[in-house]
């Protein structure tokens, strides 16, 4: 009991002298781990094959879409159990949090090889995507919240170091999976079962490194020299909204307006990234590879300089930036098609899904700014339900409307341009809400905590 005593919010609190700038490397263990989730696809085609080993058995064998629920169900699982358990995590604290998301996650890999052992999908669906999602959702949020609250003199910053990694985790990975079902294949098996359970115990170690390493600040505590700015800032609130006024503000749908629009038209890309460039331009499945890494770090690093720019901007604005220079370089894409240049399709997606990252890394910030940092991790717990909803319409998006174009007679090069230019539609949409966005109406003043 006393070791579950130490998980207690009072035991994380810091002592004097503690050195905030501990949390970013508590706050990477988890993301770089859950980030896991964008190079699910690396899992794809093993699935498919786990009976024929070295080719899919039809009939016995899973097929790609029914493979594909699980990263769908996983996702959504993220947003679910954010918004439902985000007043716990505030409760609870970090430490907590942080070590139930490493064995939900871990749990879910666990869950998942059982699944591969019996050949019974619906034990993946439960392992990887539900009981994983909800380590997901759970890994996301604690850490940002905690950042917030120790980075008050540079917020934007803070959230991109948490978010960094989550879009990086895919960079480990994808290549530690690959190497581990390399290493594990058989005649009798794909190596699937036996690399699900050893990166559940290499994760599993490095999120419990973060829950033991994380701290909240005691009350009342700032940064040594930071003074906050006495001149009150318009987007800049002083009061601190619980979760339940918050989203009943329409400032808080605004954002979740925002946050599914900017999603939405990033993720249709990511998801298709290694395709699309093999059908536009031709090249071959290594060089569509290379292009969908290079939109990692693209992601990644968005995620650390767009939401520190905001810090120097405001959110608003930063995100204005975000909409109308996305519509403007989605619409340039197919352009790049019709020119047949590589190197400037290249650049313009790269510059698209840096915005992309740079929109989830700048949100909690928005968000705190709004609503004071009290119950931020709540409050960022429901908003990212518009991720959710944002990873199922936007490869649907793409799938759909490129798959129609085809079957009616447009060539593959050119299948892609419609969808490019709904989504840039789609950005002017989120650039309308945005403008929208106002401080909180004194109205509620009185319902903050």
């Amino acid at each position: 009991m006393a070791f579950l005593r130490f998980l207690d919010r009072d035991r994380t609190v810091a002592g004097p002298g503690f050195n905030r700038w501990l949390l970013p490397p508590a706050a990477l263990a988890v993301h770089l781990c859950i980030g896991e989730i964008y190079g699910f696809s690396v899992f794809n085609v093993p699935l498919t094959r786990v009976v024929g080993i070295d080719r899919s058995i039809v009939g016995q064998d899973w097929t790609i879409p029914q493979v594909g629920w699980i990263y769908s169900i996983a996702l959504i699982m993220l947003g679910l159990s954010a918004a439902v358990l985000g007043r716990w995590v505030e409760r609870v604290g970090p430490r907590k949090t942080m070590l139930a998301s490493a064995c939900c996650f871990c749990g879910g890999f666990l869950i998942a090889s059982l699944g591969v052992a019996l050949h019974q999908i619906w034990v993946i669906y439960l392992g990887y995507g539900v009981v994983g999602g909800i380590g997901l959702g759970l890994g996301y949020i604690a850490p940002v919240s905690t950042l917030v609250k120790w980075f008050p003199d540079r917020p934007g910053m803070a959230t991109g170091l948490a978010i960094m990694g989550f879009g990086g985790g895919a960079l480990i990975g994808a290549p530690f999976g690959v190497e581990l079902m390399a290493y594990f294949k058989s005649a009798s098996s794909v190596g699937l079962k036996e690399a699900f359970q050893v990166m559940a115990c290499v994760y599993f170690g490095f999120m419990t490194f973060g829950a033991f390493l994380v701290r909240v600040p005691a009350s009342g505590w700032k940064p040594e020299g930071f003074e906050p700015d006495s001149r009150p800032k318009r987007m800049v609130t002083q009061a601190h909204f619980s979760v339940t006024v918050a989203s009943k503000t329409p400032q808080f749908w605004l954002l979740w307006a925002v946050l599914c629009l900017n999603v939405t038209a990033g993720i249709g890309i990511l998801g298709q990234a290694s395709l699309m460039c093999q059908n536009m331009f031709g090249v071959s499945p290594a060089v569509g590879g290379g292009f969908a890494g290079l939109l990692s770090l693209a992601n990644m690093g968005g995620r650390f300089f767009w939401s520190s720019a905001s810090d120097l901007t405001g959110r608003k604005v930063i995100y204005a930036f975000y909409f109308l220079l996305g519509a403007v370089l989605y619409a340039l894409v197919p352009l790049t098609q019709k020119v047949q240049s590589v190197p400037l399709f290249v650049l313009i997606t790269a510059l698209i899904i840096s915005m992309y990252g740079g929109g989830f890394a700048t949100i909690p910030a928005y968000l705190r700014d709004l609503f004071g940092t009290a119950q931020v991790g709540a409050i960022h717990g429901r908003l990212i339900t518009a991720w959710s909803m944002a990873a199922v319409l936007g490869p649907q998006a793409v799938n759909y409307i490129s798959t129609y174009q085809i079957d009616h007679g447009v060539s593959k090069s050119a299948a892609y341009n419609s969808t490019m230019y709904l989504m840039a539609v789609l950005l002017l949409a989120g650039f309308v809400c945005n403008l929208f966005v106002r401080p909180v109406a004194e109205r509620h003043q009185h319902l903050h905590i």
